[in-house]
């Protein structure tokens, strides 16, 4: 029975994660629409929208390893997640607020803080998830997210007929999504209260059975022993499962040890593995803010796309992705992440080829261009839940569990730079396709290089790991 309830925890606190990415995407979908008119009638310079959107991406950067080492000292996410998701509904209400440009642009920095507890969610999935199961339940998590993408421009259909007075407060289209997204962060806060548990690592969960039923099966057996007769206990069971965790097994009878004890950034980051990974990810967001930053001026050029045009446009997008992660989910217990991977990259390539061919300079007349268009489009978003999940999965792998919270906040920030970086070369770049594009595939190649000069060192170092843990024990 106790088994089944855990399960129900573990069920129950993953689906709130689910609804975490899912609202996060659902704001970005909310307000993006609306924030540029929106600067506009608070009369801030053109500048100001590249500010606001940095400034969300910017304040997560920084706070994501925070948020990661907290997770790593404490080993618990639940309090973490209710007191960065203040930071959320406090953004979004300054956001509603919106006297000035300088208010709305400080709560888009304050929310962006509470965006940096995806690093103590990740460094959480990685400690709760097995190895084999991991790349799945990513690509669930990232599948939340774009279904969040994808719903919440549906709610901007009557969010934009508000208009009337809260108190003191305007509701307009324009403020309207600030105050909406503050109610959905408030419930949420119930919703993690009551359906999110910080259920003991895999390792641990299994040492506490184990020593639970060694009890039972050996009341003779004295209660004190010694380390070593100790850890001899937990690996005559099942060597493979328990050895690579033989510290976080002791943890319940000898205290929690210090993660960072013996940690050291350089070894941990400077690893030709996690360094291609971390580039990977820097690639993969940079790339796709690009493009994102690029396609509307692109359509309104060639094919005169209009608000309807762009909304369906993202619409089908979001299909896809989502299509395109549960897919992943499915590929990945098939194949190893650094397959899936290779294969993303791959496609990556041949679509920025044919944008560079047939999308930079448009020739055929508009059924062709159209056609050419989509199948650009159609070809990068294919490629992006490949590359997507298999990085964070492959990361979570390659570096340390005990310090996971903190790694997967250095790998967020590396994101987060990128998503800054992405938009403001795309932005100054939108005549000149063929540099813009051509940094693009640049990029996607050289990270294709390393990825297959470094293609057996990209997977999980079960005998390092292994040994490092029987370190640690002794």
């Amino acid at each position: 029975m106790r088994t089944m309830d855990n399960n129900q925890k573990k069920n129950l606190t993953f689906l709130t994660i689910g609804l975490i990415f899912m609202l996060s995407g659902m704001e970005y979908a909310v307000i993006l629409p609306t924030i540029w008119r929106y600067l506009q009638i608070l009369e801030a310079p053109p500048y100001f929208l590249g500010l606001g959107l940095s400034a969300f991406s910017l304040s997560g950067l920084l706070t994501g390893p925070l948020f990661g080492l907290w997770s790593d000292r404490s080993k618990t996410t639940k309090s973490i997640i209710l007191f960065s998701n203040l930071f959320e509904i406090a953004g979004n209400f300054m956001y509603f607020i919106g006297y000035s440009k300088w208010l709305l642009l400080c709560s888009r920095l304050v929310a962006g803080i509470g965006a940096g507890a995806g690093s103590a969610i990740f460094g959480f999935l990685t400690r709760s998830t097995l190895p084999e199961e991991r790349a799945g339940i990513i690509a669930a998590i990232m599948a939340c997210r774009q279904a969040g993408l994808l719903v919440g421009p549906a709610f901007n259909l009557f969010l934009r007929l508000c208009d009337f007075k809260l108190g003191p407060f305007v509701v307009n289209k324009y403020t309207s999504p600030g105050i909406f997204m503050c109610l959905l962060w408030v419930l949420l806060q119930f919703v993690v209260l009551t359906m999110y548990w910080d259920i003991p690592p895999i390792s641990s969960e299994g040492g506490a059975i184990l020593m639970e039923t060694k009890q039972q099966e050996e009341e003779e057996v004295p209660l004190m022993g010694s380390d070593e007769e100790l850890v001899h206990t937990y690996r005559a069971v099942n060597s493979d499962q328990l050895e690579p965790s033989t510290s976080s097994e002791i943890q319940p009878v000898h205290g929690a040890l210090n993660p960072f004890k013996n940690f050291s950034a350089s070894t941990e980051f400077l690893r030709e593995e996690v360094v291609v990974v971390l580039t990977a990810q820097f690639i993969t967001l940079f790339n796709q803010t690009a493009l994102e930053t690029m396609v509307t001026p692109l359509t309104q050029r060639y094919f005169s796309f209009g608000e309807l045009g762009n909304s369906l446009m993202y619409s089908l997008c979001g299909v896809e992705v989502i299509l395109g992660f549960f897919f992943v989910r499915w590929l990945s217990k098939k194949v190893a992440d650094r397959v899936v991977l290779a294969v993303g990259l791959v496609i990556c390539c041949t679509a920025c080829i044919w944008c560079l061919i047939f999308l930079c300079n448009p020739r055929g007349g508009y059924g062709w261009e159209l056609s050419a268009f989509i199948i650009g489009v159609f070809l990068q978003l294919l490629g992006l839940p490949f590359v997507a999940v298999s990085q964070v999965s492959l990361f979570s792998k390659v570096t340390s569990e005990k310090t996971q919270g903190f790694s997967q906040g250095v790998r967020r920030s590396v994101g987060g730079l990128a998503t800054i970086l992405g938009p403001l070369w795309a932005g100054g770049l939108t005549n000149h396709l063929y540099v813009m594009m051509g940094m693009m595939l640049a990029l996607l190649v050289m990270i294709t290089v390393m990825t297959v000069l470094s293609y057996e060192r990209l997977a999980e170092p079960r005998v390092v790991q292994c040994a490092h843990s029987s370190d640690s024990a002794g």
